[in-house]
């Protein structure tokens, strides 16, 4: 049976965000409501670590399935390779950044309107039981649990292409991007290692 799609503007019913999404043709999993308090919103299981061939198919599933616009991603430098400043996407480009000081296992995708949502990434080479497990998993209600809870429930392991892990306490604002003018840590790290000058 042939899943029916829906129309770039069609709007979905709040019944509809009564059943969890997970579609393993497109690998993306989202939780039925986008607004609640938790470390991510869903998981996406992409094919490999090439941000411009990855990139554009996400943008158009989640814009269709969520009824809003995607207007800027946020992804951890490390985690990925040819990462595109810009993307085309229906009507618009959508801006692509990059943190080093952010959790490396999530990506954050910023709408026209109303809250952002995180993704957990899960590596394109794990294996399609776990991933799957993975999917299903965030696809529920999970309010209260940590990355790392996710990541043990889901048995995913470590990824050994990430050496870099994200600072305790430290996290980038999705309006901030290290490839936008700098680091705003880096920015007041250099603030405050400069002398004042002496006066005249």
């Amino acid at each position: 049976m042939t899943p029916t799609l829906l129309s770039q503007h069609t709007p979905l019913s709040p019944v509809a965000w009564a059943i969890p999404r997970v579609d393993f043709a497109l690998r993306l999993a989202l939780y039925p409501a986008p607004d609640r308090r938790a470390v991510v919103d869903g998981a996406w299981w992409p094919c490999s670590r090439n941000a411009a061939a990855e990139l554009p198919p996400l943008i158009a599933a989640v814009d269709q399935r969520l009824g809003r616009t995607i207007l800027r991603i946020g992804v951890y430098r490390d985690a990925w390779q040819h990462i595109p400043r810009r993307i085309p996407a229906r009507g618009r480009q959508v801006r692509v950044g990059w943190f080093r000081h952010s959790d490396p296992r999530v990506i954050t995708l910023v709408f026209a309107t109303g809250e952002p949502i995180a993704l957990l990434l899960i590596p394109p080479d794990t294996a399609a039981g776990t991933a799957e497990a993975a999917l299903k998993l965030t696809a529920q209600d999970t309010t209260g649990l940590a990355t790392d809870d996710i990541l043990i429930l889901a048995s995913l392991p470590p990824d050994p292409a990430i050496h870099a892990t994200s600072r305790a306490g430290t996290t980038d604002s999705p309006a901030r991007w290290e490839n936008e003018g700098g680091s705003v840590i880096a920015q007041k790290a250099s603030t405050s290692d400069t002398p004042a000058s002496a006066p005249a």
